[in-house]
């Protein structure tokens, strides 16, 4: 989100509204030192590095914000959310890590905050670096950890966040199937969805949604970051200086950043990134070896794939895109529908219900250019002619069929129990052709499964 608020007064600025209106905003933000009496930092690579990291932050909100938000318990003085923000060097491109908040890490020797104590290195969890010492001891870790050099270092918490949230308007947020996080108290039906700032915050601190726990909250958030960037670069707000104004006040109040992060740095950034959109980022979770590493004394850690996430920042130093280079075309491809399923797990098997010859091998490869797994062997179905495809299905397997059905608009869904895992479609006299579908995580490619930012936003 601090990200989001970077650009956004940075496209203002190039926009023409004005250094005036600008130079102000320093004064609401906290300023802080994490860089102080730091050795044996990272060589400095191409491009600008910015530690974005999200904190608790329960107590500076009213009891009734706890009560309706589910953010009961006391502040645990830590770190929800730690993400590495790379901006390239030629400012057309903003890459952002996400760093589980239960990665295994090396802490450096330190003197704790709290108590004085003086440690030594230890093993702990990546989130304790904020708890034990702060905002100094979070960027030694992460340096050391990727060895990537901060350049600037950017915090927030809930406040903020979802003063933020309602000052630009709201957030789309679409999904393809019902999402419920009874801890956070998240409940949206499948489907697109505007959220306020409270809405919001529940989107992305809900962890209890599926098996997939905090790597699905880190692209949950991806995915919320991107449709931020979305609303603010066309929502009007950049050009307006009275509500760039509102947004920009509210978005600054409780941040907290180092000395050299201000107005001088987001005029040097606008300069060079006029027409920045969701499709300028990419979006990437950190490679995980172990998702339950144990480790004496500290419990299940997240260790990382340290082969692949040397690769990952080595990439992130040399100025390198995460996400690989889409090729060139000459029209445009219609726009996916967002499924619940990745059509590549759907097993099909066409039949042909029509008089029309050679309709069930057209359907057949259709299905399959949009990524449906079909046996390639359309046949032709018993008896008259049917008006209006069906698409057969084992009850377990529901939620494939619904996934084939959004490939194929005004189709009818019937359970046939026992049918196993290849569902059958039989196309009718309405058949008009093969939607193009894809899951919510797909587009996700290249070595490191990274994905654009446009990718991730509503349609």
């Amino acid at each position: 989100m601090r990200m989001a608020t970077a650009l956004s007064v940075a496209v203002l600025a190039a926009g023409g509204i004005g250094h005036a209106v600008v130079t102000g905003l320093n004064t609401g933000i906290t300023r802080v030192d994490p860089f102080k009496d730091m050795k044996n930092r990272p060589q400095a690579g191409h491009g600008m590095n910015v530690l974005v990291v999200g904190t608790d932050g329960r107590d500076r909100i009213t009891p009734e914000e706890k009560e309706k938000y589910r953010l009961g318990g006391a502040p645990c003085h830590c770190t929800d959310t730690v993400m590495l923000v790379h901006i390239s060097e030629d400012r057309d491109r903003a890459s952002v890590v996400s760093l589980p908040r239960d990665s295994y890490a090396e802490m450096p020797e330190h003197t704790d905050l709290t108590s004085g104590e003086k440690h030594q290195a230890h093993p702990v969890k990546l989130n304790a670096a904020y708890a034990e010492g702060g905002p100094g001891l979070t960027v030694r870790t992460v340096e050391s950890m990727t060895g990537v050099k901060i350049d600037h270092y950017l915090e927030v918490d809930f406040t903020s966040f979802m003063r933020t949230v309602d000052a630009v308007g709201g957030v789309q947020i679409c999904t393809a199937r019902p999402v419920k996080d009874p801890y956070t108290g998240l409940d949206l039906t499948a489907g697109t969805h505007d959220l306020d700032g409270g809405a919001a915050l529940q989107y992305v601190r809900s962890r209890h949604i599926d098996g997939a726990a905090d790597i699905g909250r880190m692209q949950r958030q991806q995915r919320f970051l991107a449709a931020l960037v979305e609303r603010i670069s066309s929502g009007g707000v950049l050009f307006n200086p009275v509500r760039f104004r509102e947004v920009a006040t509210a978005m600054l109040s409780s941040v907290r950043a180092d000395e050299d992060f201000g107005t001088d740095q987001l005029f040097a950034l606008a300069k060079a990134m006029r027409g920045f959109t969701p499709a300028s980022s990419e979006f990437v979770s950190v490679p995980i070896g172990d998702m339950s590493f144990p480790v004496e004394g500290i419990g299940s850690t997240v260790k990382w794939d340290a082969a692949k996430a040397q690769k990952l920042f080595q990439a992130l130093r040399e100025d390198r895109p995460l996400t690989p280079a889409k090729p060139a075309s000459s029209s445009k491809a219609p726009e996916a529908v967002t499924v619940d399923v990745a059509p590549n797990t759907v097993r099909v098997q066409v039949y042909n219900g029509t008089q029309t010859d050679g309709l069930g091998r057209k359907v057949d490869d259709a299905l399959r250019a949009t990524g449906f797994d079909t046996t390639r062997t359309p046949m032709t179905a018993a008896g008259e002619g049917r008006a209006r495809t069906l698409v057969e299905y084992d009850p377990r397997w529901d939620r494939s069929a619904k996934t084939l059905a959004a490939a194929l608009p005004g189709a009818e869904l019937k359970p046939v129990a026992g049918r196993g895992g290849t569902l059958r479609v039989t196309v009718g006299a309405d058949y008009k052709g093969v939607r193009a579908v894809r899951a919510e995580e797909a587009g996700r490619a290249g070595p490191f499964e990274a994905v654009t930012g446009d990718r991730v936003v509503c349609p």
